[in-house]
């Protein structure tokens, strides 16, 4: 017999759920009759499967630890020797800057991202167990291209999970960029288009007109500093699609400094000659939260992630 204690990250959803995950390689049939046969009860009582669970509830297995492991799939953890760069931490969320070239997630099975870094430093910080993994799985809020440096937001309880990324849906929070792009930019741009994905190419289009399956998609931009043959801009992005500022930006005949994807390969092998630039400069730099009672320690709070130090670097040797 094994027992499992409901906590704050397992409530909130259903039984069934839960056994799903916790015995994820059983088909749904055998959960359901061993909740029939009462192999499977809730504080003590037979239960169908569909009650919402709650803190302090008992889920009790009566099942051999040979079924409940034949059942169980084996919870893998990739040691991360990586050193996050934490802004800031409370119980429910974890903010880190993410330098370029790092995933936010798995693309491939063998990839290690932000999230295998974030579960290795909770579990080597004693905030989780092993065992925890079975039912609940932290991860994040936000998700930035490999070559996007910036803030992410890791939810490291099911509260802080659903709440940002509610957050980041219902676009209540505000989240700002800064860039380097080609060009001389003046004036603050409000600039509305549709994106159009080639999830063949991992690439998107922007255009004026709708199409069909297109997505609307709104930027705002302000430049901030004019450099030699660019200008720094902060970028509020207030939908937030694939590659939504790299493509909106080049669109307008302003792309980011080292994007190969979107820009001028020209202008690109430059900085790459002179500053070795490997990747677009593009950082999630700040991030506005609106008024939450969920999260009340984050309520109307402003975070900031300091520019990469060769990302500085360009900015001063671009100044004129």
């Amino acid at each position: 017999m094994q027992e499992i204690q409901i906590a704050a990250n397992e409530a909130g959803q259903r039984l069934d759920k839960l056994l799903a995950k916790y015995l994820s390689e059983a088909p749904k049939s055998f959960l359901y009759k061993m909740l029939r046969k009462k192999n499977i009860v809730l504080n003590g009582k037979k239960a169908s499967g569909n009650e919402k669970l709650v803190a302090g509830d008992s889920v009790k297995l009566f099942l051999s630890d040979e079924t409940i492991q034949k059942f169980s799939k084996e919870i893998t953890v990739c040691k991360s020797n990586a050193k996050l760069d934490i802004l800031y931490e409370d119980d429910d969320i974890l903010l880190v800057n993410k330098p370029a070239g790092m995933l936010s997630q798995k693309a491939e099975a063998k990839d290690i991202s932000l999230v295998e870094h974030l579960i290795s430093y909770l579990l080597e910080s004693g905030q989780l167990t092993r065992e925890n993994l079975k039912s609940f799985k932290p991860s994040i809020c936000n998700r930035l291209d490999r070559n996007t440096s910036g803030l992410v937001v890791c939810g490291k309880s099911l509260k802080g999970l659903q709440t940002m990324g509610q957050l980041f849906k219902e676009r209540t929070l505000k989240k700002y960029y800064r860039c380097i792009v080609a060009g001389n930019v003046t004036e603050k741009q409000y600039v509305k288009g549709y994106l159009i994905k080639d999830e063949k190419k991992n690439q998107v289009t922007v255009s004026d007109t709708y199409f069909p399956e297109s997505q609307e998609i709104e930027t705002e931009y302000r430049p901030i500093q004019q450099l030699k043959q660019g200008t720094l801009l902060e970028v509020h992005l207030i939908t937030g699609k694939t590659h939504q500022i790299r493509a909106h930006l080049a669109s307008r005949g302003h792309a980011i400094i080292g994007d190969y994807k979107y820009g001028s390969r020209e202008i690109n092998d430059r900085y790459k000659k002179e500053y070795q630039l490997s990747h677009q400069l593009l950082h999630a730099y700040r991030l506005e939260m609106p008024k939450t009672k969920e999260l009340p320690q984050l309520s109307e709070k402003m975070f900031v992630a300091p520019l990469p130090k060769q990302f500085q670097k360009i900015i001063e040797g671009e100044s004129r």
